[in-house]
């Protein structure tokens, strides 16, 4: 989710203490690297990995949460294969460290048939070399980098991809907007925040509009007042932030505080009811790109969102439900598999066409990436409204 300088190095998977210290030996390319034949009875073991705790937090836990609510509905109406399906969820922090640690116990020692996860694109490029290895079918709700799924054919995802995203930004911002000129501030550690920039920055230019300023900040800084100074100093109409919430609401307080009063755009790391706590009043009149809007009135978003409420006693926010429709899809394609094998679930997981999700009807393409609309949401009044739609 949402929520880009290169993160794509590859990352080596580290042992665990509590590992075996010599690894493997290496199968050769043509035999699958994992030959572990799942058990047909007993649980069906699937991981999830994402920030349970830490700075997005709030983004990790709300997506681990419509996983579970899938799970739970998966098995009080019978399990998957007449079998229940249990989930272990591990905390990353937000660490790349931490997620290539993750996705290891998964793999080697849980032994899950199938990961969801990592929520961030950083993440998931971080592991996805070592589950293409393994063998082992990867579905990430919320990672929008488009080199995410190009690691291997057996990572997936099931929210749309940044150029899309940042494609559709700009053109709300040219075409709705009617906006000439326009600064971008990203996020210089995150992969999806770099994309975004990237993409947003030439979609406008081809429409016709001038990016007059580029800027950055990095994960973690406190103080955003030279960036924002010399965005202010070249006069844009608007500012493209595409950050995650946990900076984005800070960034926008000191931007007003420095007489920055133009909107912000962004883009879906924005989307978390923290988000409004950071910002205070500072992002009324702003947008933002997401997967889904609350007031859209699909009967399988109400009926998501209904259950949800009845559960949780709150609304779900897009990462929840993008949450939900990963363990679904991937449940459902874990249903029709041959067997429990990867290759067969893989199998599976590909063939997925138009199917019902809370952020709409998914099918993935050739690329395992998701045919699905994008929704422009405005910020009034502390809350995210339906601004606009854009159809791939």
């Amino acid at each position: 989710m949402f929520r880009l300088v290169p993160l794509l190095a590859t990352f080596a998977l580290c042992s665990l203490a509590c590992e075996r210290k010599s690894p493997p030996p290496p199968a050769p390319e043509s035999t699958p690297a994992r030959q572990r034949a799942p058990s047909e009875q007993g649980p069906i073991v699937i991981g999830m990995l994402g920030s349970l705790t830490g700075s997005e937090a709030s983004f990790g836990t709300v997506v681990r949460d419509g996983i579970q609510f899938a799970v739970d509905e998966v098995n009080a109406a019978g399990g998957v294969r007449g079998q229940k399906v249990e989930l272990r969820a591990y905390d990353t922090q937000g660490k790349i460290e931490e997620s290539v640690a993750a996705a290891k116990r998964l793999l080697t020692q849980d032994k899950v048939v199938l990961l969801l996860g990592d929520v961030t694109s950083s993440g998931s490029l971080a592991i996805a070399d070592a589950v293409q290895a393994a063998r082992v079918p990867m579905v990430t709700p919320s990672s929008t980098h488009p080199a995410v799924t190009r690691k291997g054919d057996f990572v997936f995802r099931t929210c749309f991809i940044d150029p899309f995203q940042g494609g559709a930004m700009a053109r709300f911002a040219r075409e709705n907007l009617k906006l000439e000129r326009v600064a971008v501030l990203h996020d210089s550690k995150n992969a999806s925040s770099l994309g975004l920039s990237e993409t947003f920055s030439e979609a406008f230019k081809k429409l016709g509009g001038t990016v007059v300023v580029v800027e950055a900040y990095s994960k973690g800084d406190t103080d955003y007042r030279a960036p924002l100074l010399a965005v202010k100093k070249a006069k844009p109409q608007a500012v493209y932030l595409p950050g995650f919430y946990s900076e984005v609401g800070i960034i926008a307080r000191q931007a007003r505080e420095l007489g920055l009063t133009q909107p912000l755009l962004g883009g879906d790391g924005w989307d978390s009811e923290r988000l409004y706590e950071l910002a205070g009043g500072a992002l009324e009149g702003s947008y933002f790109s997401s997967h889904y809007a609350m007031d859209n009135p699909a009967p399988e978003l109400r009926r998501f969102v209904s259950a949800f409420q009845a559960r949780y006693g709150r609304s779900p926010e897009a990462a929840s439900a993008l949450g939900y429709d990963a363990a679904k899809v991937a449940l459902a394609a874990i249903e029709r598999a041959k067997s429990l094998s990867g290759s067969d679930i893989r199998d599976a997981i590909a063939s997925t066409k138009d199917f019902p999700g809370a952020t709409g009807h998914i099918t993935l393409d050739a690329d395992r990436n998701p045919v699905k609309p994008a929704v422009i949401l405005t910020i009034r009044d502390g809350q995210a409204r339906f601004a606009a739609a854009v159809t791939p």
